[in-house]
């Protein structure tokens, strides 16, 4: 008996181990008018990743903001998306994404850009693990929607291995050619 308690130990402290980062990107007052007045509750947005490609998104309700967070947490960690990243600093591609009236567009950038986009986009980034990203948030200012949108177009994301496999084609039939513009230029002068 004394053995299996040793055993579930360990397993229940490497599941709740912090190899995820969160971060809280919007709590909401709201309020329900009852008999004898008003009842206050809170919502809470968080934004959950391991900063290496996985990244999720979960929203909670309850009486106190703590609670409201930790319900939060636990569903954005049940949610998790993985997205491929170049050199896991960036994006593959550039890509846009959509919900409800939320529209992003999110571009790749080179080394030293930064992450540039707004509030609830950033966040997502800063948990995926992006540190170079160029992106803009048209139409929802709606911390909600711009986050699913952010999140489906990161889920268009491909990489290169994934589009060579599918087509039965190897990486680097896939991928432009860079070095032969160099060594034609050296040729020429």
């Amino acid at each position: 008996m004394a053995e299996r308690e040793n055993r579930r130990g360990p397993r229940r402290e490497r599941e709740e181990a912090p190899e995820f980062a969160d971060r809280l990107v919007a709590i909401n007052r709201v309020s329900k008018t009852v008999k004898g007045g008003k009842r206050f509750g809170f919502a809470a947005l968080v934004v959950v990743g391991d900063q290496k490609g996985r990244v999720g998104f979960g929203k909670g309700k309850a009486k106190e903001v703590p609670e409201a967070i930790r319900k939060a947490t636990e569903q954005a960690k049940r949610q998790m998306i993985r997205v491929p990243l170049k050199e896991g600093r960036t994006l593959h591609h550039d890509m846009a994404g959509r919900h409800g009236a939320g529209k992003v567009v999110m571009r790749t950038a080179p080394e030293g850009t930064g992450i540039i986009a707004g509030g609830p986009m950033r966040a997502v980034f800063e948990m995926l693990g992006i540190k170079d990203v160029v992106s803009k948030s048209i139409g929802s200012q709606n911390p909600y929607n711009m986050i699913r949108a952010t999140l489906n177009g990161l889920q268009k994301e491909q990489s290169p291995r994934s589009v060579a496999q599918r087509r039965g084609k190897k990486v680097a039939d896939i991928l432009p050619k860079r070095d032969d513009a160099p060594a034609a230029a050296e040729a020429e002068a």
